[in-house]
């Protein structure tokens, strides 16, 4: 297949996704400041959640969606729904004070689209180049997501000092808009004649097969529930957790901010080896040492006396995350069936956005009663419990990305 770099196809697909994730994350700090001009902390926290309802339960409807009518046609579709409705919003924070109804109604429609977009875009990359680019593809798309997640905050935060809430939607709005136009351009493969969707099928009848597929596929089925176990493990601690440990430790704010920039920087290092790299041996094998050692550093990080150590432990754990990441992405692909992807990417993203997330109030709770170090323990050990499943399939084990010996 052509390199990821000189695949103009691939490369506007990118950028989209790169908008799309940018506009994402100054989208919700933008939300958070508009509900706190017009409403006290609850109804604060009531619009910031509110959105991840029918995010939660819709999620894997939307791959079934992604599917049924194909993942080109959700994205842009969606897409082009967030540009409209956040570019309409902003225009009506800019010339009136409407309530916190708006931001409530703003908050469901993304939670709708986001149910939609998510499955399909994840389900994109097989379609857009061959199997022995996925590597590439999935390692850009961690980068991609990181540096978006960074980019976007300050942007909402500039957009707001010029112009309030309002600048800040229509900011997003424009991002939203670029990526619309962007992905219009993008082109992908046909569905094999084998593949096709039946006419008679039902989205229930639908929802079952992707189901029974994931059972029953060898290697996708164990990296994904490996995934949702590590997701639960370290997501919590790295999310809530270090500013728990910081606050305990007497680091402060600076300090966990630090532990989560070594970890990233880890993570975005080795993205960018697998990108150079674009091959892997024995792939499967080195996914589960990976995930076992980055599971054992997210547990270290709440017992290390003191932060250069535990950042120095983030560091290592990023290493080794963004290997793991990019080689289970990668895998799941490459052995999922071109018309099982969008069911298969809604799984994935309802462990992160939709179980994860679940589990922050009790990592919290039990912080408060056993303290960070433990708990911190506790999560890394579930981690592990992940890399144990897929280190039990022996379809993972042998699980390769280097398709030149195929081509050979």
């Amino acid at each position: 297949s052509t390199p990821v770099h000189r695949d103009s196809n691939v490369l506007r697909w990118l950028i989209a996704y790169t908008f799309s994730v940018v506009g994402d994350a100054a989208y919700f700090v933008a939300l958070g400041w508009a509900a706190q001009k017009v409403a006290g902390p609850a109804q604060v926290g009531l619009v910031m959640a509110v959105g991840a309802i029918p995010r939660a339960i819709l999620m894997l409807g939307g791959g079934v969606i992604a599917d049924r009518f194909g993942p080109r046609r959700v994205v842009i579709s969606s897409d082009a729904v967030r540009a409209v409705v956040i570019l309409a919003a902003a225009a009506t924070l800019a010339f009136s004070t409407p309530g916190l109804w708006l931001l409530v109604a703003l908050a469901l429609v993304f939670g709708v689209v986001d149910a939609l977009f998510m499955p399909a875009v994840g389900a994109m990359p097989p379609r857009l180049t061959g199997r022995d680019q996925l590597m590439r593809v999935q390692s850009l798309r961690n980068l991609v997501q990181r540096s978006g997640h960074i980019a976007g905050p300050p942007l909402a935060g500039f957009s707001m000092g010029l112009g309030g809430p309002a600048a800040a939607f229509a900011a997003t709005g424009v991002l939203f808009t670029l990526s619309l136009f962007l992905l219009v351009a993008v082109r992908l493969a046909p569905l094999p004649p084998e593949e096709q969707p039946a006419a008679d099928s039902t989205a229930r009848r639908d929802l079952i097969d992707g189901i029974v597929y994931l059972r029953h596929e060898p290697v996708v089925g164990p990296l994904v529930l490996s995934g949702l176990l590590s997701m639960i493990g370290c997501i919590p601690p790295m999310a809530i957790g270090v500013i728990m440990l910081a606050e305990e430790r007497g680091w402060g704010p600076s300090g966990g901010a630090w532990v989560n920039a070594a970890l990233s920087a880890g993570v975005c290092t080795t993205s960018l080896l697998l990108v150079v790299r674009g091959r892997f041996p024995r792939a499967g094998h080195w996914h589960n040492i990976a995930l076992l050692v980055a599971s054992a550093g997210i547990g270290l990080i709440g017992v290390m006396p003191n932060l250069a150590l535990a950042i120095a432990v983030a560091l290592v754990s990023g290493l080794v995350s963004g290997l793991c990441g990019g080689l289970a992405l990668a895998l799941m692909q490459a052995n999922t069936a071109l018309a099982f992807q969008g069911r298969v990417a809604s799984v994935q993203a309802l462990s992160a956005v939709g179980i994860t997330p679940v589990m922050f109030p009790l990592f919290g709770l039990l912080v408060e009663g056993w303290g960070a170090g433990p708990t911190f323990l506790l999560f890394g050990c579930i981690s592990m419990l992940g890399a144990t499943v897929s280190t039990a399939s022996h379809a993972v084990r042998h699980a390769d990305l280097d398709f030149t010996k195929t081509a050979d």
